[in-house]
């Protein structure tokens, strides 16, 4: 595919930070299809992060997950997944309609993450979106862990509009988290962000802050925030099954002078907390102690 994949706010992002002609030359792996090699990974997942708006226009990031196969490619253009959100998570009720969503199939294991999105529409055993953009991601940041499963028992849903001590204490200790962030036209974008432990400054009971280190130059989720401020977190609890979703907004602090301030940045994110929702047991699966990637910044734990 040519340059043209990317929106205003993408370009604007690569413009912005003088990357324009690396921009260019990654949106070369951007493809509608699902290559061959792509759907013999996602029979082999055992989870994917959804990434779309409720009902209010909030965007949300979660979980789903199943036995390998849960995921599989019905054609060339549409992936079918054999889960939906359950009950109590944000996007259960509007994934029950279609609806525009970004996904990401990431294999902690063995470093691998694959982008997708496109429109989801509901069926008896879960959904089928029919996409429009599949292209893989570099290794960069991805904690390495192993899966086993466990059943989940998943705890009724906690919501608040801004975080508890417990809450600022598990995002300031994580590694990993994934965003979602939408574009103007509300076609929506699921991404991985991960760094050492600390690498989320928690500022306060609704403010986040985090590096946001080199990478492929596509500028996915800046881009989008360059046109529309709405943004979902999603923080696992990889030892409980446990889920942390946040929603609300942020902004690119382009200041270089800030960036030089925190190991590794390139820029900072800020994200305003508008709603939690925590749930505890909700995800069937339990991981291994994290070999960091070799990629990861130094980052102070709080």
């Amino acid at each position: 595919m040519a340059a043209d994949v990317y929106h205003q706010g993408e370009r604007a992002a690569q413009r912005r930070a003088g990357l324009l002609d690396q921009g260019a030359f990654s949106s070369r792996a951007v493809r509608a299809e699902i290559p061959e090699v792509a759907r013999g990974f996602l029979l082999q997942q055992p989870m994917l992060v959804l990434g779309a708006a409720d009902d209010q226009g909030r965007l949300w990031a979660t979980l789903v997950t199943g036995q390998p196969g849960f995921l599989h490619a019905e054609d060339d253009r549409a992936l079918a997944i054999g889960a939906r959100p359950g009950p109590g998570d944000p996007l259960h009720d509007r994934l029950t309609r279609p609806a525009p969503v970004g996904m990401l199939a990431i294999e902690p294991a063995r470093h691998r993450r694959m982008r997708m999105n496109g429109r989801a529409v509901p069926t008896g055993h879960g959904l089928r979106v029919d996409l429009d953009q599949v292209y893989s991601n570099c290794p960069k940041y991805i904690q390495k862990r192993q899966p086993r499963w466990e059943p989940a028992a998943p705890s009724p849903p906690r919501p608040s509009r801004a975080l508890t001590g417990d809450q600022r204490r598990w995002i300031g200790g994580a590694d990993t988290f994934f965003i979602a962030t939408a574009d103007l036209d509300g076609d929506a974008d699921a991404s991985h962000r991960g760094g050492a432990p600390g690498f989320v400054d928690v500022v306060s009971p609704t403010v986040l802050r985090w590096p946001d280190y080199i990478g492929n130059a596509m500028f996915n989720t800046l881009g989008n925030l360059e046109v529309q401020p709405r943004a979902g977190l999603l923080f696992c609890d990889w030892r409980t099954g446990g889920v942390l979703h946040l929603t609300g907004t942020a902004r690119t602090d382009w200041d270089p002078a800030h960036a030089a301030a925190v190991p590794g940045a390139e820029r900072l994110v800020e994200f305003t907390v508008t709603g939690v929702v925590e749930i505890a047991g909700a995800v069937p699966l339990r991981w291994s102690d994290p070999v960091p990637s070799r990629f990861n910044p130094p980052a102070d734990l709080p």
